[in-house]
């Protein structure tokens, strides 16, 4: 079991007389992820609001502030208790077999217009074996195709756009992986987080975004921008793509500073120091999903 502590600390300057705020940045507690401790804090006294999503689990925190700076520190110890299995015991399912909560993930989104890539996918996927390996194909082809460049993208940029510019970021890799999932009838959706492990080279610690994929009777976890570690990955939440994961979503005049994020694994509750590395099977914080 891989124990991780980290903070995340935002700061504003709120130019308008108030500001509202959801946030996203607080770790889920899903089937085999487990948060062992966390705490709060803002500057301004504030009443904030929670509100946590049944189905996915994301955590959503609101508030109104005022005018003037604003901080937002989160901090949390999170148990990572990965659920594993071999990739070829991993198929896909058929869409007359999925679960009701899953069926949204097989259709395009704003970023993710799997309808435009569907030709693309079915030539270059559509007769690979359908299970885990064809979807550990197009994580492939996805990295071998974009190359990671820090700000190439912006708000705007679709799967269409990095397919065509073949540069971008964690983002884009993650909403181009997921149209061609759909694309091919594989449900896929966006999922955002911090994590352990990735390439000193990219800079401090920061948000990350990665994808999970359905396949046999959960989400599986894959990196198409290949520049992190699964297994070091904290889910805060997941959607359709970025539109529904935004670490932040600010309503009002605010200036924002770059978030300071710090993360470590620390021995867990049997003393013992587990340290994320890349792994050969499929890796899955979520519980098992099953038919309605």
């Amino acid at each position: 079991m891989v124990r991780l502590k980290f903070s995340i600390e935002l700061n504003y300057d709120i130019t308008a007389p108030g500001c509202d705020f959801i946030f996203n940045i607080q770790a889920a507690q899903t089937g085999h992820q487990t948060v062992v401790s966390e705490s709060l804090g803002i500057s301004q006294v504030l009443s904030p609001t929670s509100y946590t999503d049944p189905v996915t689990h994301t955590r959503f925190l609101r508030l109104k502030a005022f005018a003037g700076p604003l901080t937002v520190r989160y901090d949390a110890t999170v148990d990572l208790n990965h659920f594993t299995a071999p990739p070829e015991q991993i198929g896909e399912v058929s869409i007359a077999n999925l679960p009701g909560p899953v069926l949204p993930y097989i259709y395009p989104s704003r970023y993710c217009q799997s309808d435009r890539l569907h030709q693309l996918a079915v030539k270059e996927f559509g007769h690979l074996w359908q299970g885990y390996s064809r979807v550990q194909s197009i994580r492939d082809w996805v990295q071998n195709r974009v190359t990671f460049r820090s700000n190439s993208s912006t708000g705007n940029t679709t799967a269409v756009d990095t397919l065509v510019e073949e540069v971008g970021v964690c983002r884009d890799f993650a909403h181009l992986m997921i149209a061609l999932c759909r694309a091919v009838n594989i449900p896929a959706r966006f999922a955002t987080g911090i994590d352990y492990g990735a390439a000193p080279v990219l800079g401090p610690p920061d948000f990350h975004a990665y994808v999970e994929v359905y396949l046999g009777d959960r989400w599986y976890i894959f990196d198409p921008s290949g520049v992190a570690i699964p297994m070091g990955f904290v889910r805060f939440g997941t959607g359709r793509d970025a539109a529904d994961a935004a670490f932040a979503t600010i309503f009002g005049g605010v200036v924002g500073a770059a978030p300071g994020i710090f993360i470590e694994a620390i021995p867990n509750a049997r003393g013992m120091l587990v340290v994320p590395v890349h792994v050969p099977y499929g890796l899955s914080t979520d519980g098992q999903l099953v038919r309605n």
